[in-house]
């Protein structure tokens, strides 16, 4: 397992498309990531789908050490990526050692863990404390509702019916 001590928690300032025209591979995107050091950012060129501007992700940068997907250690050093020099990678729950996640999904990383900091040892659950926990949750109506059955739709369009009816018969009442 990669020494996590040696990877940071990251905010990603702005995103870049820098995908080659004739490249049919995964999209290429350009980051800047602050790391701790504000007013140096490093570009991290990823192919994550899920990186955007604001996310926090955890980042192994130059000199760090990664587990590659066939076991083996590979350190990180400045590479050109789609023509732009990367000083970084984002890592993915796997990397991390973090149970659940996917490969080539950036882990991200709670508030509650500041930015420059080692990200945490195992991954952090929704259920955990961090600052959106003061957010109240939302009420979706609808989302699990009974499917009404044949027989309630066609008594629910009869009782509409009949309340259109009785509105048209008042109007018309009204206008005699």
């Amino acid at each position: 397992m990669a020494d996590l001590s040696e990877y940071k928690v990251g905010i990603v300032l702005s995103v870049e498309d820098c995908t080659g025209g004739g490249n049919k591979s995964k999209p290429l995107r350009a980051c800047q990531v602050n790391v701790g050091d504000e007013a140096n950012p490093i570009t991290v060129v990823t192919a994550a789908s899920n990186v955007r501007e604001g996310s926090r992700v955890a980042v192994a940068v130059e000199g760090s050490t990664v587990i590659t997907e066939e076991g083996e250690e590979m350190k990180i050093t400045k590479t050109t990526v789609g023509g732009v020099v990367s000083q970084g990678m984002f890592c993915d729950s796997r990397m991390l050692g973090w149970a659940g996640g996917a490969a080539g999904i950036a882990a991200q990383i709670p508030e509650s863990i500041a930015i420059g900091e080692s990200p945490p040892l195992v991954k952090p659950r929704k259920g955990e404390s961090s600052s959106t926990d003061a957010i109240p949750p939302v009420q979706v109506e609808g989302l699990y509702e009974k499917k009404l059955s044949k027989e309630e739709k066609k008594k629910l369009a009869e009782e509409k019916r009949k309340a259109r009816k009785a509105a048209k018969e008042a109007k018309k009442a009204e206008g005699e």
